[in-house]
């Protein structure tokens, strides 16, 4: 095990991401934010109760864009730079500024959507023939009319933006800055810990004393903040629901699920038939767990552990670039070059170090690459995390160059289809690569125990958690750390039923995640992966056919709904049908890792 985090400071520039591709310095990036204070005062004085016409609106729109995307620009250039060091003052400053700025910047041009939604829909209706660029904004706009308050209203929530924003700043500082997690003790000597040692390496330990002794170290700690994070998480929540009132949406369900375009009906669906069909072929793999490590009972500490931890392989950076690129080169020599130039151009941050956010995540600010955000821990699990995150940055990249600013990225419902497919892909190559028992084995149970496990199972029983504590608000209730525990725990032992121990600490798995910060974001993952299942099966039956039908969809960004982009590869969301095949396949992975693994005993 690590010997624990160095500082940024310390850590080779070789494994950080290169942010002067946005900016080539901070000087210059001090400069484009004067500008977008200038441009925006002057686009208020140019265009301001003067949306009368269609040619008029047009015009004032293109120049939104570019202070839109130059906006958009400062903001990640300053969170990307605080992402990586949290405890970097000067980071903590330069973002608190970009939230100042953009606030005002963009509170000042609330006017343009505002105008926009009082102007007669006969004119509104003229620039949208006038326009295919800017089409499905002015049509987004028409749509959000029943939902949108009095000018003044809206430029005041876009001036409290930074308050707004406040919960999940509070949840970043809690769990990145002042945590200080120290050693545990196992087996006689002192470990390091902290949220990424924990979350990248202690989780999926083999030596199970170590394990556990790590989980109970970091429950300790974390329940130590458990009160102040709930209190954020209670203003997050409580926020949203004096919002989706004030802009007279029937429910805060509603009101979230509004911009994702679609209807309660496919968030439920997705929530209740994994919940009660998955279960089952989860529990069963719990049991495999038990077996394979020879436990008294499974605990929610086990439930990471690798099904071969002796097989996983150890692969380094470089290593790494022959499975992404055997991987992906089914996806064509455009898309492949496109993404490899992830390597040599430094568009990921590799490093582990202290005030690191966790987990990892891709930004792509417009008409530069994207970034993404790794903590490297030398396993073959990285490289699932590294091929999911550059299937986001093919996908916006993509996207970006068929798009403008307003259409780049589609609904949140499908935006983790592009990234999870990726890891379909990976496994299918790897799987290809010889026919010993053992690795096929460990291909197959890093599907359930990568792809599935934490799209399919951490983030949906996230979203379960999260549905409960909604209906909560929707009622005009309030929630504290007990409750938020209690919570937790009863859909942890729902899923797991007598299979697995949800032992003390598990319960305050809801304070791990960023995401209940991000409105209704986990349920997503597996609606994004249930569309890459299906697709990745056309993939293996079809080729190429069914390769260029999917890079359109990449392509078409936002542009169309959720149910519009399924469709366009032969998926239909509208049914029960894909998620019922998807949980069905996940169940055929486990049967064919628990046959093998009795093989194996044979031998």
């Amino acid at each position: 095990m690590s010997n624990g985090l160095k500082p940024r400071k310390e850590i080779d520039v070789s494994l950080t991401w290169d942010l002067s591709h946005i900016f080539k310095t901070d000087e210059e990036y001090e400069i484009a934010m004067n500008e977008l204070i200038e441009e925006s005062k002057m686009l208020e004085s140019t265009y301001k109760d003067k949306l009368s016409n269609p040619g008029i609106i047009l015009k004032c729109i293109e120049e939104f864009e570019k202070i839109y995307i130059k906006g958009y620009l400062t903001n990640t250039y300053a969170s990307l730079a605080l992402s990586v060091d949290q405890t970097d003052s000067d980071n903590q400053m330069k973002a608190i500024k970009n939230e100042m700025v953009l606030s005002e910047v963009f509170s000042r041009l609330t006017f343009i959507e505002s105008e926009l939604k009082e102007t007669d829909d006969n004119i509104l209706d003229k620039a949208i023939s006038n326009t295919d660029k800017y089409k499905i904004f002015l049509e987004d706009i028409k749509r959000s009319k029943p939902h949108t308050l009095h000018p003044e209203v809206e430029k005041s929530l876009a001036s409290l933006s930074p308050v707004l924003d406040s919960p999940y700043n509070l949840y970043n500082q809690a769990k990145l800055a002042d945590m200080n997690f120290g050693k545990f003790i196992a087996k006689g000597e002192e470990h390091p810990l902290s949220f990424v040692l924990f979350e990248n390496n202690y989780q999926g330990e083999k030596d199970t004393e170590i394990r556990r002794a790590a989980f109970d170290a970091f429950s300790r700690k974390i329940r130590e903040y458990q009160n102040t994070i709930a209190s954020a998480y209670q203003t997050q929540v409580q926020k949203e629901k004096i919002i989706s009132t004030m802009r007279k949406f029937n429910s805060v369900f509603d009101y979230l699920l509004f911009e994702h375009k679609v209807d309660r009906k496919l968030y439920d669906r997705q929530i209740d038939l994994i919940m009660e069909k998955l279960a089952p072929h989860m529990r069963k793999y719990a049991g495999l767990i038990k077996r394979i490590y020879n436990l008294d009972e499974v605990t929610f500490a086990d439930l990471k552990v690798s099904i071969d931890p002796d097989y996983d392989p150890k692969v380094t950076i470089e290593e790494s670039k022959k499975y992404i690129k055997g991987a992906l080169s089914v996806m064509g020599e455009e898309y492949l070059n496109l993404v490899m130039r992830a390597y040599d151009e430094r568009w990921v941050d590799f490093a582990q170090n202290i005030g690191k956010s966790t987990g990892g995540f891709c930004a792509t600010p417009y008409g530069v690459h994207a970034y993404i955000l790794l903590s490297w821990n030398g396993l073959m699990s990285e490289v699932f995390t590294l091929v999911h995150e550059l299937g986001h940055a093919g996908h916006f990249m993509l996207s970006q160059s068929h798009n403008n600013m307003f259409n780049e990225s589609p609904s949140l419902y499908f935006i983790e289809a592009p990234s999870t497919i990726n890891e379909m892909l990976l496994s299918n190559y790897l799987i290809k690569q010889q026919d010993d028992p053992r690795f096929k084995r460990w291909v197959l149970s890093s599907m359930v125990s990568n792809t599935y496990y934490h799209n399919f199972v951490t983030h949906l029983l996230e979203a379960a958690y999260q549905r409960e504590v909604y209906k909560i608000i929707d009622e005009g209730g309030s929630v504290h750390a007990n409750k938020l525990n209690e919570i937790k725990k009863s859909v942890l032992e729902k899923f797991w039923g007598d299979a697995v121990t949800i032992n003390e600490g598990a319960e305050l798995t809801w304070m791990r995640q960023p995401h209940y910060y991000m409105g209704l974001y986990p349920y997503t993952y597996s609606a994004g992966l249930t569309v890459a299942t299906q697709v990745s099966q056309r993939i293996l039956a079809e080729g190429e056919r069914a390769v260029e039908d999917w890079k359109e969809v990449l392509k078409a960004g936002g542009t169309k709904t959720p149910v519009e982009l399924a469709k366009m590869v032969g998926v239909d969301i509208t049914t029960d049908k894909p998620l019922l095949d998807t949980i069905e396949f996940i169940g055929s992975l486990i049967d064919q890792i628990i046959e093998l693994t009795d093989e194996m005993e044979r031998e």
